[in-house]
């Protein structure tokens, strides 16, 4: 079920009524309601896959309460690995089994060795990627003693598969989301009013910008040997435009959606194109997930405290864990190391933290030099983001070495 079909149009105002005026308050009704509500949406999508929602529920819940009451560091150990090793087994068998067997294959194949890999024939389950973060969080929270294990099941899952950020975040954490779920809610007009508008804009986004922008950009990536460098590089443009459009529209149709239940997420996009470097545009862009990789694999792995080799060394695990996170492709790997030598030079010369401040804060426009900034960090994010809408890395740079001919110098053309 898509937040922009007609489904989706007649689904949220019978779950909004059913929940302020049917359940009037009572908080356990209401949780059992957005459960149910949740569940249901997932179904939607394909009904085989939402056990798969609610066993990694399920063994998340039980993982935290047997950690919680494990006797020795040892047994706690155990069933904290066990929930790490089977959630990643889950999303590394569904969504990374095939790349991994076909790339093993082609390159034995370039070894002179032929063999028929053996690959799944499953759809990816939507929005694994999105739960699995949200009880590994947890589990990782209980483990490092930061909360208590949750004992009430219906709460928790609440927390894993609310309905809004289920398919395409924010990815939330317990600390933030689990504690709104606990707590009574009183409907409020101001705030609903405020999540009415957040859709519209989501919408606006989705709808207007990012449906828009996907044609042109299809066209011009369907057929890019046959436009000169201006139209290619219009074409990194379009896909900029549209995927900002598509993920921050949803994100902002996730967040308004929330809102009609009394409930605030996490906010996910802050204007990210008017970074004036590619470290605050990763503070900027999907700031869910980057704090996710932050906090849960970046610090753990000695952050920025160890010498300028730890500091490379995990910008660059990180990297390539969000590239692979984004797709099992070899030009989601190439983007995510491709935005670690983006993100080198701050880190070598320590202007990393230097724009944390609003751009033009106070000004009507920005300066020149910050102008500058804006404009050399949004093309070097478009080169980035050819090599993630590409299907293979050859035709990225392919398409890349097109716009760095002569012909960037003439004037767009396309059908």
């Amino acid at each position: 079920m898509l937040f922009n079909s007609l489904n989706f149009a007649f689904f949220l105002p019978v779950v909004f009524v059913l929940y302020w005026f049917v359940t009037r308050g009572r908080l356990r009704l209401q949780n059992l309601l957005l459960l149910v509500s949740s569940y249901f949406f997932y179904a939607c999508w394909d009904w085989r896959f939402l056990f798969l929602l609610i066993f990694s529920t399920l063994l998340d819940f039980v993982t935290g309460l047997k950690m919680e009451e494990a006797p020795t560091s040892k047994s706690k150990s155990f069933w904290f690995w066990l929930s790490i090793v089977v959630n990643l087994g889950f999303l590394g068998v569904f969504k990374y089994y095939n790349f991994f067997a076909t790339s093993f294959t082609e390159a034995l194949s370039q070894m002179g060795w032929h063999v028929n890999p053996w690959t799944l024939k499953v759809i990816l389950p939507v929005g694994i990627s999105f739960y699995t973060f949200h009880g590994l969080s947890y589990v990782i929270d209980i483990y490092k003693n930061r909360i208590k294990a949750e004992r009430n099941f219906v709460d928790y899952s609440v927390f894993v598969s609310f309905f809004p950020l289920l398919v395409a975040g924010p990815i939330e954490r317990a600390t933030h989301l689990l504690p709104q779920i606990k707590k009574e809610r009183t409907f409020r007009q101001a705030q609903a009013v405020d999540g009415l508008k957040q859709m519209l804009w989501g919408l606006f986004k989705k709808i207007v910008i990012a449906d828009q922008c996907a044609p042109y950009a299809n066209t011009i990536f369907a057929h890019s040997a046959d436009y000169s460098g201006s139209t290619l590089f219009l074409g990194g443009v379009f896909f900029a435009i549209q995927i900002y459009g598509d993920f921050s529209g949803y994100s902002d149709i996730a967040l308004g959606t929330a809102r009609l239940f009394g409930i605030e997420l996490l906010r996910n996009f802050s204007f990210p194109y008017f970074s004036r470097d590619v470290a605050e545009f990763w503070r900027r862009w999907h700031i869910s997930l980057s704090g996710w990789f932050r906090d849960y694999l970046y610090i753990p792995l000695g952050g920025s405290q160890g010498g300028l080799w730890i500091k490379v060394r995990n910008t660059f695990i990180i990297f390539l864990v969000s590239g692979f996170w984004h797709g099992a492709n070899w030009t989601f790997i190439f983007w995510g190391l491709l935005n670690a030598v983006y993100i080198l030079p701050s880190i070598l010369f320590h202007t990393n933290r230097n724009n944390l401040n609003t751009v033009a804060a106070g000004k009507w426009l920005p300066s020149l030099r910050e102008f500058a900034s804006m404009l050399l960090t949004f093309c070097l994010t478009v080169l980035a983001w050819i090599f993630f809408r590409s299907d293979t890395l050859s035709q990225a740079f392919t398409h890349i070495a097109g716009i760095f001919s002569p012909s960037f110098f003439s004037m767009p053309h396309f059908t």
